[in-house]
């Protein structure tokens, strides 16, 4: 029994979804947002986020619920349970936030992350419904019911992840896990689309193959180096404020060398298998939509690296990567042995 067209369209929907939470994710780090919301799941200890910064100030004869959040002193803290203030702060209404001791607040930052959550949990819900209506109408479908309940439970512990990441006030390796948990839900999304087209496969040459395993992984090499790279720059951002942007090349190590390299081989490399699978046109196709890919991956980070660091390329930057990685693996299911 063969899945619908509906059905398929919606494992597409729940796909391009994932690559707008990546966007939103790189957004966050690239406005340095991500601590817009310092608690989770809420949002200083609200469903809504504040939108006026005299809403996390402490406020006379003020109603708070419990667990509502302010900025007192330079510290977080929250209500013990639901009161209503007096003229003066009174300590003894309110608990010290013992999980970090970030306590800034801006509307833009604040709504960032939100909106970030927010598309997160639209995810989840996508992905349980792919799990429902699999269950119901694909029963004999059992790999795509399975590996759709395998895509719920990994979207659990990217919520699990994210608020960790919060907790440890942006810790570098939870991010990269964070990250590629995302881009490990795009593989799966992506085996599960191949399944449901009956796992069609092309045939190349063995040398295509070759080519396309080793740009697998110069990709994720790549994927793991831009990480070490963005966390020296939001270490820059955050404790060096003196520094304007067109001074950050000089303060990167070595890391951002190897990633230069790494860029001019996945280029070759990607050149080279476009050549190689000339001769056939289905193959073809499939090598040549990851050289565009590349391509315009290289002009993005030329930009970065040689144009100041510009804001919105840095999004960009991470969106092209992950569509390389994901055109990459898709080569790696759908190419085959000639004969």
């Amino acid at each position: 029994m063969a899945a619908s067209r509906a059905f398929t369209g919606f494992v597409w929907v729940v796909l391009v979804t994932i690559f707008l939470v990546i966007i939103a994710g790189s957004v966050v780090r690239t406005t340095q947002s991500g601590m817009g919301c310092p608690d989770w799941p809420t949002c200083f200890g609200s469903a809504i986020p504040p939108s006026d910064t005299a809403q996390v100030m402490f406020q006379p004869n003020h109603p708070y619920k419990k667990g509502q959040f302010i900025i007192h002193n330079d510290s977080l803290k929250y209500a013990k349970e639901k009161f209503t203030s007096s003229i003066a702060y009174s300590p003894e209404n309110w608990k010290q936030y013992e999980k970090h001791n970030y306590a800034k607040f801006t509307v833009l930052n604040t709504w960032i992350e939100y909106i970030n959550r927010l598309l997160g949990a639209l995810l989840g819900l996508l992905i349980l419904a792919q799990v429902v209506w699999g269950f119901i109408h694909y029963k004999k479908l059992n790999n795509i019911v399975l590996l759709s309940i395998g895509l719920v439970l990994l979207t659990g512990f990217q919520a699990w992840l994210g608020k960790t990441v919060v907790d440890s006030h942006l810790a570098l390796l939870k991010i990269t896990l964070h990250m590629f948990g995302a881009l490990l839900m795009v593989f799966l999304s992506q085996y599960i689309l191949f399944l449901i087209k009956g796992k069609q496969k092309v045939s190349a040459p063995t040398n295509v193959l070759g080519a396309t395993y080793i740009l697998g992984v110069l990709v994720v090499s790549q994927l793991i180096i831009g990480t070490d790279i963005r966390g020296q720059i939001d270490n820059l951002v955050e404790h060096s404020a003196n520094i304007n942007r067109s001074g950050w090349i000089a303060l990167l190590n070595s890391s951002f060398y190897i990633h230069k390299t790494f860029a001019g081989l996945i280029a070759g490399l990607a050149l080279y298998s476009t050549v190689l699978a000339s001769t056939n046109k289905a193959a073809s196709t499939l090598v040549k939509r990851v050289l565009w890919v590349v391509l315009l991956e290289v002009i993005v980070g030329f930009v970065l690296a040689y144009v100041d660091f510009p804001k919105a390329a840095q999004p960009m930057h991470l969106l092209l990567a992950s569509v390389m990685a994901a055109l990459v693996f898709a080569n790696v299911l759908k190419l085959q042995k000639l004969g």
